[in-house]
């Protein structure tokens, strides 16, 4: 079944119950429903931390782990949502690509346009069949510091920064150090968004003017960070949605580049 990367609700209901379709929930643990013959995913076991760094890529073990927990079967397409506005989902997405299975789709808007627009809910979660799920790092979709520096001043290169503007220009400081990689510019990941719309993203044409507006043309390359590549999770996947050829994004982020002595900043 060939299902696009981002998903609308009436289509997500047209594959429900088909064997290759697998529908991973990553709302809060207190959410009271979820999407008919969802399995419930812990976001916290799909990513490392070692402090005060967060948002780290697991090793591969342990990845393998959580995701044969689910269940997850190569030939899986898996439909990805939350109840955030998708920044779980994408990171989710993320690590998919990081590890070769390209087959997945997050659910636009997630749960809030899946309920509000009377389509059926389940008041627990699957139970899943856990499977052999052999997790291998493969994808070449993540930036680490030492790949970040040697492109500083590259003209080819974007750094997009998805956080708030308070936290980009060093107001708002969640690390030892506040600001921006040198040359970033900023998109805060919530632009993306239609609030009117049940958390939906933004028509495609309205993304790429608000993109390319801030500096993040589809000739570079293009590095997304947030704090802790969550926020920036939920970019990457707008970014790929829309066409982008050179997308990565750098996690550990700023929890990581803030926190160094020898890193440099911009104000």
């Amino acid at each position: 079944m060939e299902l696009p990367l981002i998903l609308e609700p009436e289509q997500l209901a047209a594959s429900l119950g088909a064997d290759n379709v697998l529908i991973v929930d990553l709302c809060k643990p207190q959410s009271a429903a979820q999407v008919p013959g969802a399995v419930r995913l812990e976001y916290s076991s799909i990513i490392a931390s070692r402090a005060p760094v967060g948002g780290l890529l697991p090793e591969a073990g342990q990845l393998a782990s959580a995701l044969s927990a689910l269940g997850l079967r190569q030939e899986h397409h898996v439909v990805a949502y939350d109840d955030e506005g998708g920044g779980k989902a994408g990171r989710l997405l993320w690590t998919l690509d990081m590890l070769g299975h390209g087959r997945a789709s997050m659910l636009n808007g997630g749960i809030h346009a899946w309920a509000n627009e009377g389509h059926p809910l389940a008041q627990q979660a699957a139970a899943p069949s856990p499977s052999r799920y052999d997790a291998r790092i493969i994808g070449q979709e993540a930036a680490d510091k030492d790949y970040i520096l040697e492109r500083i001043g590259d003209p080819d290169v974007v750094f997009l920064d998805t956080r708030t503007p308070e936290e980009y220009h060093g107001v708002n400081v969640r690390a030892e150090r506040g600001g921006h990689i040198p040359g970033a510019v900023n998109f805060n990941w919530v632009n993306a968004i239609d609030q009117a719309r049940n958390l939906r993203l933004k028509p495609a044409e309205e993304l790429r003017h608000l993109l390319e507006a801030a500096g993040a043309a589809p000739d570079k390359e293009v590095i997304a960070y947030c704090q802790t590549h969550h926020r920036s999770s939920h970019t990457y996947v707008v970014l790929k949605s829309l066409g982008y050829p050179r997308i990565k994004g750098y996690p550990g982020a700023w929890s990581e580049w803030g926190n160094l002595a020898d890193t440099p900043v911009e104000v």
